[in-house]
């Protein structure tokens, strides 16, 4: 077929896109040069038959409704509320902190007036708000940031709190009630028949194609469509002119116990301490609701090298960043959406949203989204 679009990249920034131009009449073609569709939120069923997320937990959460009901035009849900513990000595504590962990941590018994002046005490002001390690001491105060969110940092980041910008450490909230839900958006579900399954629906229309295996880099020069959308790092898109952005690559240990049915209590378990040299553990029947003989978890650590998963976020590299930016705004027939192509720390719902958003512009002839 004819080509209007060539999409990079399957995962929700490509898929979006896709689909809504493929409803809005466009020939589409999306590659991606993994074998299959969905991206990072990629989930299968491993060796075990149990339904694993094979590049680390997904957990949808939005008070977004438009972003939801879009959504639901291709899965039905799950009702999930997701939970995470932090092992401590040996101990379990909800995350994030709550009057619930101030107690357990303290051997204290603080009622909710009680917790919100224990941490009202504990917290050292900070005058001006510039890093992670001014938003947590703002918030809970030394002790707390050191058991609870300096180690970890240091692991999946590979830097210290105060060289990261304030914006990663003020994604988790403080509690004075007993509320240990990880997230309370509006709306908390997952795919009741999994990602994947929600990603093929998406994009099964007469007017896409699909080809996996497929690398964008390699392929170009072959490739001569009426416009682009680039869902790859924005560095790599330009051949590292200036130099690489710094991104945070993730490593995972699949593991399955035939023995037990249930190996944690909730779905993650953080590992904050240095001594261990994973940051988290996630077991995914607790995630899906799956009923089977057996668990599957995921042991996850961090890495300087390797796929790139996250933008670091520090104004050291925003200098660099804005180089590309300058470039891709010179390019009238592409546009740069999603996490790597923005280098931006967005959770699955604001790219949802923002891709929504961009293929209006498109279509409203504002090519360079």
């Amino acid at each position: 077929m004819t080509i209007n679009f060539l999409i990079v990249g399957a995962g929700f920034a490509g898929a979006v896109c896709a689909e809504r131009l493929a409803e809005a009449g466009q020939k589409v073609l999306l590659i991606d040069r993994r074998p299959h569709v969905g991206g990072n939120a990629y989930d299968e069923y491993d060796a075990h038959g149990v339904l694993i997320h094979t590049y680390g937990p997904h957990v949808f959460h939005t008070n977004n409704k438009r972003v939801f009901e879009y959504l639901s035009r291709f899965t039905t849900w799950r009702f999930y509320e997701h939970r995470v513990r932090a092992v401590l000595n040996g101990k379990l504590f909800p995350i994030p902190i709550n009057r619930t962990t101030l107690n357990l941590l303290y051997d204290l018994n603080l009622g909710e007036q009680a917790a919100a002046d224990f941490l009202e005490k504990v917290r050292e002001p900070q005058e001006h708000i510039r890093t992670s390690e001014d938003v947590v001491l703002n918030s809970v105060g030394r002790d707390l940031c050191e058991k609870f969110f300096r180690g970890y940092t240091l692991k999946q980041w590979g830097m210290d709190l105060s060289e990261l910008s304030s914006g990663v450490a003020a994604r988790i909230p403080t509690r004075t009630n007993d509320d240990d839900r990880y997230f309370t958006d509006t709306y908390n579900f997952m795919p009741a028949d999994g990602f994947t399954r929600m990603f093929e629906r998406m994009l099964d229309h007469p007017n896409i194609e699909v080809r996996l295996n497929c690398d964008y880099i390699e392929r170009r020069e072959q490739l001569h469509p009426a416009h682009t959308i680039y869902t790859g790092p924005i560095d790599a898109f330009f051949d590292y002119r200036f130099g690489k952005l710094p991104y945070r690559s993730l490593l995972f240990d699949h593991e399955h116990r035939q023995d037990l049915d249930r190996l944690q209590e909730v779905a993650v378990y953080n590992y904050p301490g240095q001594e261990t040299p994973y940051t988290r553990i996630t077991e995914f029947k607790h995630l899906t609701g799956q009923a089977c003989c057996g668990t599957s978890t995921v042991k996850e650590s961090s890495a300087s090298e390797g796929e790139p998963y996250y933008p670091i976020p520090r104004q050291e590299n925003e200098g660099l960043l804005q180089q590309y930016k300058d470039l891709a705004s010179e390019l009238n027939n592409t546009t740069f959406v999603g996490r790597l192509a923005q280098y931006r720390y967005y959770n699955m719902d604001q790219v949802v949203e923002q891709s929504l958003a961009i293929v209006e512009r498109i279509m409203h002839g504002k090519s360079n989204g």
